[in-house]
This record gives C-alpha cells, structure tokens and sequence, in this order.
C-alpha cells in the first residue's frame, strides 16, 4: 500500500469531523462509513442505533469453517478540538512536515485507516483467502462509552460481529528506558467506573451568604478532595509483566513494584518526564479525575442545585466497591449532603501474552524491526475490547512508529493538542498489521 493513499485516507477520515461530545445527536460518523465504502468500493452491513451514528461490517470469508475468526477493530468518532493552541488545523488532516495532523491522526483513525488498507487486500483478493474469517469493524460512539457503537452491537448483533481474536488499539510507540527499546502492545485495560455527584441547597440573595445553604460549597469541596486525596495503589498481574519485559536495573524493577514506593518513583519521574510519570501513576492507581463541575444560575443567587462528574478508573482487582469507599472517605461529613450515581461501570479486563496472535505480533515485530522484545502493556484509558473480551475473545491493541515522537509526548496527544502521526509511521502499522494477519492465519 502506497504511504500517499494511506495518508489520504487517513485525512479524510479527520476532516469528517466525527466529534463525538457526548450527546446522541453527535459523531456523524455515517460520513465516514461513506468514506470507506468508497475506499473498498463496496457497501459493508451498516448499523445505526440512532440517526447518523453508524458502524459498519465488512467480511472476507475464510476457507476453513473450523478455524478461528480475526477481528480488525476501528473506531471512527474523536474528542473536540478547539482551533486554540494548535499548530495547524486540527480538522485539517493535512500533511505538514511528514506528519498528518489532526484530531484522532493517533486516537485512533491512523489504526483504523492502516486495518482498513489491510483489510482491503484480502477484499479485493490481492491476498490469498485467509483460513478463517477476517472481519473489519469500525464502529461509532467509542470516546462515549460505545452506547451507539460496540456495546450496541455486542448486545444486539453480536451472532454477527462474532469472532475468536480481535485487533484494535492503543498502539504505542517504542518505549527506550534502556539502552534497548521494547515494543510495548496493550493486552489489558484499566475499567472505568464514572460517577455524577449532585448536591441541593437553599435559593438566596448572594449579598448576605453567611448561613446559607450554598448548594455549590459541598460540590466544591468534594471535587478539590478528590483530586488532592492519595488514590489507593495496586500492583497488578500485568503491570508485574510489562516491567519485568523492561529489562529495568534491578533496584530500579524492584522499586516500580513496590506499592510503598511507587508514589515516589512517580515524583522522581515526573522530574524528567510528566508524560511517563502520568502513565506509571495510571497504571499502578485508582486514578480519580474530576472534570465537570456545574452550580448556579447567576452571580448575585445562591444556588439550590449542583451537579459535578468525575473520571474513575481501576485496576485489575479493583471494582466498584473501591471507588465507591474511597469516593465515601474523601466526602466525609458531606456524604450527606450529596447524592452520588454510577454512570458507567466497567471492570478491567485483559487477555493472556500467548496464542497465535501474540505469537504473530512477536514474530511481526522480529521480522520488520529485527527485535521481539515485546512487553505486555496495561493501558489506563478504555478501550471497545471490553466488550469482546467480556464474551471471550483475545484482544490486543498495536502498532509500529518511527522515532520521531517518543512514548511521553505521544500519550500527551491523546485527546490533547497538535496530534499528529508521521506519513512512516502510518505506513509502518499498516505493514505490521499485514504481517500479523498473515501470520495469524499461518498459525491457525
């Protein structure tokens, strides 16, 4: 596949302006069902749970019934962005500077564009007829939670999206703590546990507030709590796999599975990278973030109604009972005065490092880097492989990139500014996913 249609398809995928912000009536994402439609020229199974927010199905059937059926899994919905503090557009999807820049180039329309180009080569028949059946899936409504996407698929069509193994993201960079780079690949991911908090007072005159019944005051409170408050620490199972594939000194390994001395080697950390540190922290701790927070009708009233929501996410082998405890500790004397709700629960779920798709992407990896140190990698956002592994299925999240931009700064594009992906490094995941799945098939 030519790097120049990659980044083209790519481009147009970002300047569908797929912006999900929450409400139903958003993502549009039948602008890019359309835009792959004419990338494969074909019509795939089309699913639309509400107007304009589409997934679509496309399968190359394989020639063994008995064999097991591969998954590429993309997303077509992306965060907002504002103009403000971007170098170029960021519903451009142009190429500046050998990148395409633009909202989702690497959350993660780069991924689903190289699995659409993979795909299309068993499609159009360039590639020989896979064993089993190789499905492509891009899906609507991913940075919402997946009501109109995954979720509503898994629950209602999922005789059809049904499948053994399943490909999709985050695909990371190499990591280079050592004088080795290692290759890390998301086999697990944290599960986000989403909580509204909301508080009532009593309307007043704001020019004679002392006594009053400030409905904002409790909110206000709970939410510096929370985010000031130590979160609980865990060292899970597959946070003790990725730092034994590091190859860390071993004072150094030692102390990044300490849970008495993770918390410093995140401040030591934060010293030379933010960026990693904010990963280590993430991956080693209920991560509590407090994001909206809204109270008050005017400057001069005393508001009667409150509403705040705050980002939870937990580790393997925490759940809801750890969020809802800590939440509790750090309300204190205001749990009275404020009525919490779940909004979406979700427990970390991850897949074993081995079978024939991970045998596949070390070998992919060994072939076309020349290096298999490969790490299994715990991914703190949420991702639509919750809802295949849920059902059974093994799922990892991967990609290859050139040394252009290293592993800190790319986690910081995620829903941040200036995300970008290079034209090499789209091309790079395109090729490294071609040879998973011939690999894959190879095996099975």
């Amino acid at each position: 596949m030519d790097s120049e249609v990659l980044a083209d398809l790519l481009g147009v995928l970002i300047r569908n302006r797929c912006v999900n912000d929450g409400t139903p009536e958003s993502g549009y994402e039948h602008r890019s069902v359309e835009t792959l439609a004419e990338f494969f020229g074909e019509t795939g199974t089309v699913f639309e749970p509400h107007p304009g927010r589409q997934s679509v199905l496309y399968r190359v059937q394989g020639s063994d019934p008995s064999a097991p059926r591969l998954m590429l899994l993309g997303h077509l919905d992306v965060v907002p962005a504002d103009r403000t503090g971007w170098d170029h557009d960021p519903f451009g999807g142009r190429v500046h500077d050998g990148f395409v820049w633009g909202r989702g180039a690497v959350d993660m329309l780069n991924v689903t564009a190289a699995m659409a180009a993979v795909f299309n080569r068993y499609l159009s028949g360039e590639a020989p007829q896979p064993a089993g059946d190789l499905l492509f899936l891009a899906v609507a409504d991913e940075e919402a939670g997946a009501k109109f996407g995954a979720q509503f698929l898994a629950e209602h069509h999922w005789a059809e999206i049904a499948c053994e193994y399943v490909l999709n993201e985050v695909a990371y960079p190499a990591m280079r703590l050592t004088d080795t780079p290692v290759f890390p690949v998301n086999v697990g991911e944290k599960g986000p546990f989403w909580r509204t908090l909301e508080s009532t007072g009593t309307p007043g005159h704001g020019s004679q507030p002392y006594g009053t019944d400030n409905a904002l005051v409790p909110l206000a409170r709970a939410m510096a709590g929370l985010a000031e408050a130590p979160a609980p620490v865990g060292i899970s199972d597959e946070w003790r796999e990725f730092v034994d594939g590091l190859g860390l000194p071993d004072e150094k390994a030692t102390a990044w599975l300490d849970p008495e001395r993770i918390d410093q080697v995140v401040e030591d950390l934060a010293a030379e990278s933010m960026g990693l540190a904010r990963f280590v922290h993430a991956c080693t701790h209920l991560t509590v973030s407090p994001n909206v927070l809204q109270s008050g009708v005017k400057s001069n009233v005393i508001p009667e109604g409150g509403r705040a929501e705050v980002d939870f996410r937990a580790l393997p082998g925490q759940d809801g009972s750890t969020v809802d405890d800590h939440l509790a500790k750090v309300l204190g004397a205001d749990r009275d005065r404020i009525a919490v709700a779940p909004v979406m629960d979700h427990e970390a779920s991850s897949s074993a490092p081995s079978g024939p798709l991970w045998e596949a992407i070390v070998d992919a990896f060994g072939r076309l880097a020349g290096s298999r140190r490969v790490v299994p990698t715990l991914t703190p956002v949420t991702t639509d492989l919750r809802f295949f592994r849920e059902r059974g299925a093994v799922g990892y999240g991967v990609g290859w990139y050139d040394d252009r931009i290293e592993f800190p700064e790319f986690l910081g594009m995620f829903h941040g500014r200036n995300e970008r992906v290079s034209v090499e490094s789209l091309h790079r995941t395109y090729s490294l996913l071609d040879e998973i799945v011939e690999g894959f098939f190879a095996r099975v």
